[in-house]
């Protein structure tokens, strides 16, 4: 977002709300726009971005508009928060009075100071006991992060997301910086926009929740972003279900899209229908030649690889979540276990239930799943997963699902026979030798012998030979294996001569 737009009325701030997970910034928005939705969210992780509009009255008692992303504090969610971001004016950074910075705090202002947006750090969590304002305010000095009184000019405000202590200042604060912005929006001109969710319902269709950052979006236009299009027949606002029109900085779902529009999109306004699909086919023409550019540049690279993807094992997989930031992160998770060995190939993917469509396709392959996060399967789907026996699968924790993944993962993939060796032995006297069977004398110098077994011949540092053990014996009483430092005959198959100052070496084969 251009933060020096020059236009003629004072904008509402669009604020993100960062921080760890399980520092309380959904629970900070639950207060503020007297809901919960923590107790609606599976395991109390926030796992979508959403956008929440409220109202507050300042101290001289005007009502002042400000608009809320709720961003996801799972490291899962590292996309959507870094979106977040992008679309936002201010940030308000929560950090626990109880716990100080950790590892996504990091992470979090990493990107805010990227993006060089002003924030404001709420301290969270004031009435646990043992709370130590200026403790946190230290921690955070060490991590360069200077609030007020502190060395720096960051503003802090301590807050109780439980009781709600220090939300009206904290609130204050945010359109104070706002001010000191000096945002500004045209209510002259066409909307303009970003799609910051899509969603699929069997209900409603395909929808996206759009976050405005100037103009005005009034019912009869028609949207179009870079890969879909939806007239604007009705308009969801968060305070007005049916609106009429929303204007900037208002966060409103579009219902009626053809296709699910791409996340981060901006939007484009049209008159009629047919201005809308040929902005589609220009930007669908623009597509496919940067795709054909990519595609050759991915070609030359290929053919200058030894081997290639047919030459390993993978399993097909199918991703569906319920909107696109959900099945970002899912695939981000799901990098993490390719990363880790796993041999996984995402054949197809998408947002919305599990359709038959998506399990027909992998049906001929016996090691093939389908998961989903967030979704549910249709009736079809499960009747061709049970005639096919395709693994088919739903959750509504993101990592239950990969926990589950993993697992099933290896069972799937091709197990290898490694040999492992047990043990060495020096060979010291020959007693006899016929048809290729041996008796000899030695001492076990690593590991054990075994009775029953696998041998190596080894002669002068190079293995010349595999045999088998068929007897071992110990003062002449046969025994099923000697340890390291003992001496023992054995009776051993092999079709070389064994020589004294042989060594024998034994191996297991073990599956892995």
């Amino acid at each position: 977002m251009n933060r020096s737009n020059k236009k003629n009325t004072e904008r509402p701030p669009i604020v993100v709300v960062l921080g760890h997970v399980d520092h309380g910034k959904s629970t900070l928005l639950d207060f503020i726009r007297k809901t919960n939705t923590t107790e609606k969210e599976a395991g109390g992780i926030t796992q979508h971005i959403s956008a929440y509009e409220v109202i507050h009255t300042t101290n001289d008692g005007k009502e002042k508009r400000i608009t809320f992303l709720d961003t996801p504090g799972h490291k899962a969610f590292s996309k959507m928060r870094e979106r977040g971001v992008n679309l936002a004016d201010i940030a308000i950074l929560v950090v626990s009075g109880e716990d100080g910075v950790k590892e996504q705090t990091l992470e979090v202002l990493k990107t805010i100071r990227e993006s060089n947006m002003p924030y404001v750090v709420a301290i969270n969590k004031i009435d646990k006991p043992n709370v130590d304002i200026q403790r946190i305010k230290q921690n955070l000095a060490e991590h360069e992060v200077f609030v007020e009184g502190y060395g720096g000019n960051v503003p802090s405000v301590p807050v109780s997301s439980k009781t709600g202590v220090g939300i009206p200042e904290l609130l204050d604060m945010v359109l104070l910086v706002a001010e000191l912005e000096e945002l500004k929006g045209d209510p002259s001109a066409p909307a303009e926009g970003f799609v910051v969710e899509s969603h699929v319902s069997s209900r409603e269709g395909i929808s996206a929740t759009l976050i405005l950052t100037n103009g005005v979006l009034r019912r009869g236009v028609f949207i179009a972003t870079e890969n879909a299009f939806a007239p604007v027949r009705k308009i969801d606002a968060f305070l007005n279900h049916n609106a009429e029109e929303a204007t900037f900085s208002s966060p409103v779902i579009i219902t009626g899209f053809n296709t699910v529009p791409n996340v981060g999109a901006s939007i484009q306004l049209f008159g009629s229908k047919k201005e809308a699909l040929e902005y589609l086919e220009h930007a669908a023409a623009q597509s496919r030649e940067q795709s054909s550019l990519r595609n050759s540049s991915a070609r030359t690279e290929k053919s200058n690889e030894v081997g290639g993807e047919e030459d390993n094992f993978f399993i097909p997989l199918v991703i569906k979540a319920d909107a696109t930031g959900s099945l970002e992160a899912l695939e981000h998770e799901i990098l993490k276990l390719e990363q880790s060995g796993y041999k996984l190939k995402i054949v197809q993917k998408g947002v919305g239930p599990i359709e038959e469509s998506d399990v027909k396709p992998i049906a001929t392959n016996k090691h093939a799943l389908v998961v989903g996060l967030h979704v549910g399967i249709s009736k079809t789907a499960e009747h061709v997963a049970l005639q096919q026996n395709i693994t088919v699968m739903v959750f509504n924790i993101i990592y239950k699902l990969t926990e589950w993944l993993s697992e099933e993962i290896k069972k799937r993939t091709p197990k290898i026979m490694v040999e492992e060796k047990t043990g060495t032995a020096k060979i010291l006297k020959i007693f006899s030798a016929t048809k290729g069977k041996q008796v000899v004398g030695g001492k076990v110098q690593e590991g054990e012998l075994s009775s029953k077994g696998k041998v190596k011949i080894v002669r002068r540092g190079k293995a010349i030979d595999e045999g088998e053990m068929l007897e071992l014996q110990q003062q002449k009483k046969r025994v099923g294996k000697v340890e390291a430092g003992l001496e023992f005959g054995a009776l051993i198959e092999s079709k070389y001569d064994i020589a004294p100052g042989d060594v024998l070496e034994a191996f297991a084969l073990v599956e892995k």
